[in-house]
């Protein structure tokens, strides 16, 4: 069978956990010809490390190069700000996009757009569940109708440094330090909330999503629990992450998913 043609976008710590997934044959259905980031060292880097295990991955010095690979699958693990860059050309590619930056979608009008244009190109968005899951039973308990969710988010406060929200108290105080919903959320938290868009975009909507995140001193990672219920299910989907790296591998899981003649749904 001809392997798919993948380029990722976004050559850090996550980007790079695909690439040694491509590396280690974990996605024998992919061949890995592209790289892409802001900082063509880290391209160089991942590209390396392919081609000594007799890959053929170049790097791209502009998203436009990386896009004339004409690539089945773009993995983008970069920053929502590149992927409201980089959607719609890679969509009107034809290129797939399996990405880690949901906080993108909670705009509906971009949210829209991504599936149109998808649409029109035989192509496909693919968000995946980074840090949280349950993305079946979200998206089946509110198709069965009078679904309400909820959101919370721990963090420690060192996570937190460089937002709106830090001061020093609280390296010593347990605080909420966030209430709203999740479109609200991603405005005041651009990079550190995408899954509570994720989990809003798979059940309730970003505007219905209520989110309470919660700084703990010393707390270290991360925990998400997203919590839904509708007059006959009450679901509850807890998880706690020590590092991001479960972001990295569920986008390994996902083109897994996408290429095995079994998928888990």
């Amino acid at each position: 069978m001809e392997k798919k043609k993948l380029v990722i976008a976004g050559c850090g710590k996550l980007g790079n956990i695909v690439a040694d997934a491509v590396v280690g044959g974990l996605l024998d259905g992919y061949e890995l010809v592209g790289a892409y980031s802001r900082s063509r060292e880290k391209a160089e880097a991942l590209a390396l490390k392919v081609n000594e295990r007799n890959g053929h991955c170049m790097v791209a010095d502009t998203f436009d190069q990386l896009l004339d690979m004409k690539p089945d699958f773009l993995v983008e693990a970069a920053s929502p700000a590149a992927m409201r860059e980089w959607a719609l050309p890679a969509l009107g590619n034809g290129t797939s996009v399996v990405t880690l930056s949901i906080g993108a979608f909670a705009d509906d009008a971009f949210y829209e757009e991504a599936g149109r244009v998808a649409s029109e190109n035989g192509a496909h968005v693919y968000i995946v569940s980074g840090a949280t899951g349950g993305f079946d039973v979200l998206q089946t308990t509110a198709l069965m109708g009078g679904a309400k969710a909820e959101f919370f988010n721990e963090k420690g406060p060192d996570a937190l440094r460089g937002t709106a929200v830090y001061d020093e108290s609280l390296q010593k105080e347990r605080k909420t330090v966030f209430t709203g919903s999740a479109k609200e959320a991603i405005r005041v938290f651009p990079t550190k909330v995408n899954v509570t868009v994720a989990a809003s975009r798979a059940s309730v909507g970003p505007e219905n999503m209520n989110v309470t995140m919660v700084s703990t001193p010393g707390f270290k990672g991360d925990t998400q629990r997203v919590e839904i219920r509708n007059p006959q299910v009450h679901a509850v989907v807890d998880v706690y992450s020590a590092t991001a790296e479960i972001a990295g591998w569920s986008v390994v899981n996902t083109l897994r998913n996408i290429s095995s003649p079994i998928v888990f749904v």
